[in-house]
Formats: C-alpha cells, structure tokens, sequence
C-alpha cells in the first residue's frame, strides 16, 4: 500500500477552509485530520500556505479526437488538463467521426483507457435520426447526451419542437444543450454581410450571434422541457437576459441548471479590439454588463457550475472574420486560475470556486464518490498557490497542442502546483507524468 500525505494545507471544501492534512492510500482519500495531527506516510508533502483543493471536474471539452488530431487530441488535451488542475472531463462528441452512435462512444472509451491521464466520459450526441441510439445509453457509465440547439456541425441542429419533446421525454441522462436561435443568427450575418460589402469583421460577432438568439433558443428549450422529467443543462450562457430563465439557490432537486464559461467571465465586446479572433467562440463574448451580470449569478445559485468549452484550433485557423476564423479557444490549463483571480477581486470566494467547479458538477451528474474531499473517496486533488507578484500568462507555458491561450498577456496570481488523480501524482510543477492513465467515470443514477 502506497500512502501520501499532504500536509497542513489550506483545505477548501464543501463550504469551509481550514488548516488540515489529507492521507491518501493507493486511489482513495483515507482521512483528513487537523493541522496538529501527522499520520505517518511513505512521501510526506508540504503544503503550508497553499490551498489544496478537490480535482476540478470539468462538464464541458472538445479533445478534436478522432478526426481533428492536428490541433489536439485525448493525450495532449488531458496533459493540459492535469496542468490546470483538472481531474476529470466530460468530452463532446462533435469530433470526426461524431459520437452519435454506442458504437463510436465504446471506441472513445477504449482509446481513452489507452491515452487520457485524467478521469473521463463521454456525451452522445443527438440527430433527427438516433432516438434509438439515445434509449440504449447506459446511465451508469455514460456522463449525458449532447444537443445542438444552433452552432451545429456536421447535421448535428436539432430545433423543432416535436422531436425535442419527444427527445426530452426518452433520454435517461442530463441532456446539456447549446443554445442558439439559427434563423436569427443567420438573418444577422446576411443583414451585416450586406451593409459592409462583405464578411464582417469580429466585433460584429456579439451582434451577429446576439442576445436575441440566445434568449430565443434557451427560453424554447426550457419551454418544451416542462412537463417532462429530463434534467436540461444549458451550455455557456452569455447574457442577463437568459439569467432570467433560472432560478436561484442550492443546486440540489433542479429540473434545469446553467453553465457558465471563464472567457465569458473574463473578457468583453471591448477585448475584440486587442484580442481579435483569439476570442471568438460560440456563444459570442459579449458587453460588460453581461459578464458582471454571470458574475453575480455565480453567487446566488443561477449559475450551477463552470465548464471550460475548451475547443483548441491551430491559429492558422483563427484567421479572418466572423463567417472564416473558427469559432473556439483552449481554456483548460488557465480555468482554475482565471476562476481564482475572481475571488481577489472579490467577486467570489475559493469555496464558490470550489462549489462550482468541483462540487456541483459532481452533483448534477451523479458522479461516484468524486468531487469532495471525503473519506472513501478518489483522491482527485489540487494544490494551488498564490504570489503577491503574479505572472503573466505566456504562450510559450501552454501545455496544450495547439500552443497558445486566449489568457497570453494576462497578470495571474494563482498557480496550480500539483494534481493528483485517484491517488497519481499526474502534474508536478511543470512535470507531467503521462505513463498514468485516468479512469472511466461512473454514476449512481
């Protein structure tokens, strides 16, 4: 039996922070004991004035395998991953082939046995035609199903109302939906596209994909949803608008739960102008009183958890505008970090943080004992730490393949030192141990 000891940190969990040590015994968390107690260990680490933190569980990847390797894949991604402190993702499953059928979701499960380091699982994704691939997913192993309500590709939309209903009536699993309005978006680009003689530059895009469509599609989606029993998880909401559709407090016993991304929760309609399409994703960044509007949400309850929608591109493919530059950025290494800058500003707690990116996701889903630092539990874990200095944000740290962050040239103060997954020592200040494989995620639906 292998036990490692983590020793008198700052532990953040299930809504407190105190000084306490964390024994981890093989794969599983065997105790948690105060600051004056030291049980004995094989490797004994100091963490004293650092905060060490349940693994980030992220709902919300695009890891472009199989299909689109050349900007990133299962093992560059989940390196990325671990760097950030993450230690389990869900992954979407508009790849190349796409993951619309059992078949193509057991090969993801098989090749990622084989090459992610961290926990995983993987969402079906929803046609007009796969009702019946959707009726065999096993709710025990499988995290979701994903529906492209607007943004779709490769035949993926999915909008009228007889066969949502009829979806939302036969899925066993949360269903977590993109939400965009189609016609308004592409009667938004026509309108543009025709005042300037041609295609419109970036800045446009929060008007080309506009509140409007987001508040349509989500307002539809929650609609034809009631009076059904599905669980709907709607994906990166963007506008004060659309807060409106949630209700606040605990997430426990929700029919409908909101996501919440760090770039919107960062940038604004202003930082196109140095960003440019680095930015550019879907849904659009918008103003700033959108974003301080999610920020407020993370607060009360509207807002139920943070996903990365890490979407990695090569910056070749980041050229042009709003109808060329792809739609997309890679988030994972700086997602906790960038969440914890938010608590210097006082916008949120490290509990909050927590909450969000840790607890509540393992909630919504019903993932087995991860996601809290229990007893008995995995020992996905994180240490964090934090410099009155800072450091800026660079490129040329990015451990994720495409080689670039949209976070390039921002003061950080937060870092990740290490990460532990089911008791691995995945990350290490830099070093990243990729003979460690990462789990299939279960749940106790």
């Amino acid at each position: 039996m292998s036990t490692t000891l983590i020793k008198d940190a700052m532990v953040v969990n299930e809504g407190q922070v105190q000084r306490a040590s964390v024994l981890i015994e093989n794969e599983t968390i065997a105790g948690i004991f105060t600051a004056d107690e030291c049980p004995k260990a094989d490797t004994v680490i100091d963490a004293q004035g650092k905060w060490l933190l349940p693994g980030v569980i992220d709902d919300h990847v695009h890891f472009r395998d199989p299909g689109l390797t050349h900007k990133a894949d299962m093992g560059s991604e989940s390196r990325a991953a671990a760097a950030g402190g993450v230690t389990t993702v869900f992954d979407m499953p508009n790849c190349i082939p796409q993951t619309v059928t059992i078949e193509a979701l057991d090969d993801k499960f098989s090749h990622a046995a084989q090459t992610c380091i961290v926990n995983h699982s993987f969402y079906l994704g929803v046609t007009h035609s796969n009702l019946d691939q959707i009726e065999r997913v096993d709710p025990k192993t499988v995290c979701g199903v994903k529906l492209f309500m607007g943004s779709s590709t490769g035949g993926m939309l999915l909008d009228d109302r007889t066969s949502l209903k009829e979806l939302f009536r036969t899925a066993t699993v949360p269903i977590a939906v993109h939400c965009e309005e189609t016609s308004i978006i592409n009667a938004n680009m026509e309108r543009y596209a025709n005042e300037l003689g041609g295609e419109p530059p970036v800045q446009y895009h929060p008007l080309i994909r506009s509140e409007e469509a987001c508040y349509a599609s989500t307002s539809k989606a929650l609609e034809v949803a009631a009076g059904t029993d599905v669980h709907l998880h709607i994906l990166h909401l963007t506008t004060a608008r659309e807060l409106g559709l949630f209700g606040k407090g605990p997430i426990q016993g929700k029919q409908f739960t909101a996501e919440a991304c760090p770039a919107h929760l960062w940038f604004t309609d202003a930082d196109y102008t140095s960003k440019g399409t680095l930015i550019k994703c879907n849904p659009a960044v918008k103003t700033d009183a959108d974003r301080d509007a999610l920020r407020r949400a993370l607060t009360d309850g509207r807002i139920d958890v943070i996903g990365t929608d890490h979407a990695p591109h090569l910056l070749s493919e980041k050229q042009g505008g709003c109808k060329s530059a792809a739609s997309g950025m890679p988030v994972l290494p700086y997602s906790l970090p960038a969440m914890l800058e938010l608590t210097d500003l006082n916008i949120i707690s490290t509990a909050d943080v927590v909450r969000l990116m840790c607890h509540n996701p393992a909630t919504l889903f019903k993932i087995k004992e991860r996601g809290y630092i229990r007893k008995g539990y995995k020992a996905d874990l994180t240490l964090v730490s934090r410099t009155d200095q800072g450091y800026k944000v660079s490129n040329a740290d990015v451990p994720n393949k495409c080689g670039w962050t949209p976070f390039e040239g921002e003061q950080f103060h937060w870092r990740v030192e290490k990460t532990w997954v089911n008791g691995h020592a995945v990350y290490d200040q830099g070093h990243i141990d990729s003979s460690i494989k990462g789990q299939q995620v279960t749940f106790t639906r």
